[in-house]
């Protein structure tokens, strides 16, 4: 990682002052640095321990559009926090911060070309096809609020889930082109990122450890799957009330605790932490076909973290 981190710092270089400006602040704000993990793991286990130098520029040009989004995201999101720091948008202003994102995906692809990686540049590019997607997708669904349960995990899937399963598939990808362990490493990543999701989806009913404050997606009315649970369950009078409560009180601090109250009433958490357990369960049971080693330990320790995290 730490060999990463240098190379990662060199792709972002540019001969604008500003630019570099932006960009060291943001390298010096990452998160968990999960998905590069992901890629080094799974190329790891697949080829009994080796790594070459399209491993890192993957992991790189993962990094890269990752935080490209991240930076749009916030844009989008009207956010001017990110990871407890300020967001690019709210030191530099809307317009600096969508060029700021440009350029990081630009630089992404141009590592991929550059050298020749095209089938990792494949990979990539239908992640970022998908993300968009899958945000175009929840938002025109959220305008109705009809969100199935088959339509959400469409939804994550593509928002969440695709770039985790980019990770490993080009984990794999760079040592080992062509074989089955890209397509068998692409399905553990997306299970990882459904469970990932699902996850996230349950901090919005009750934990302060985050310093997300509770019930900031039925604010957004953005439908999780404890409410779709809940909505498919209950009785029409209960469902009409609920959907009012998303649809026209979602302002309302005690109304949407009521709701909070009302969906773990109903058994809509125990439902979605089912469900993110069996994704956790078919994620594992992907790894079974390698044979032990600390890689193949490490993942099942991060698919493992996925779940139990508490922020």
């Amino acid at each position: 990682m730490e060999d990463f981190e240098k190379r990662f710092r060199q792709s972002m270089s540019s001969q604008v002052a500003l630019l570099n400006r932006i960009t060291h602040y943001v390298v010096n704000r990452k998160g968990k640095q999960m998905r590069p993990m992901f890629v080094f793991l799974v190329a790891k286990m697949v080829s009994e321990g080796s790594v070459n130098d399209r491993t890192y520029r993957g992991a790189a040009v993962i990094e890269l559009i990752h935080t490209a989004t991240l930076v749009h995201d916030d844009i989008v999101d009207d956010s001017n926090r990110r990871r407890g720091f300020f967001s690019i948008n709210a030191l530099w202003k809307n317009k600096i911060a969508v060029l700021v994102g440009d350029y990081l995906l630009s630089k992404g692809l141009l590592l991929s070309i550059d050298n020749n990686d095209f089938d990792l540049l494949k990979i990539i590019s239908v992640a970022v096809r998908e993300m968009s997607e899958g945000e175009l997708l929840q938002i025109e669904k959220a305008r109705r609020l009809d969100i199935t349960e088959d339509v959400y995990y469409d939804i994550i899937k593509k928002k969440t889930a695709t770039l985790i399963a980019a990770c490993c598939s080009l984990g794999a990808a760079s040592v080992n082109p062509n074989s089955d362990d890209v397509t068998l490493m692409r399905l553990f990543g997306e299970k990882i990122g459904m469970a990932f999701q699902i996850k996230d989806d349950l901090f919005d009913y009750g934990n302060t450890a985050i310093g997300k404050p509770t019930g900031i997606d039925i604010k957004e009315q953005k439908m999780t799957l404890p409410l779709i649970y809940t909505l498919n369950t209950v009785s029409k009078e209960d469902k009409r009330w609920l959907i009012n409560s998303v649809k026209n009180h979602n302002k309302d601090k005690a109304r949407v605790n009521k709701v909070i109250e009302f969906v773990k009433e109903n058994g809509g958490l125990e439902y979605a932490v089912m469900q993110m357990k069996q994704f956790q369960k078919e994620a594992l049971a992907l790894l079974e076909k390698f044979p032990p080693s600390p890689y193949k330990e490490s993942l099942e320790l991060m698919v493992n973290y996925v779940i139990e995290r508490k922020k």
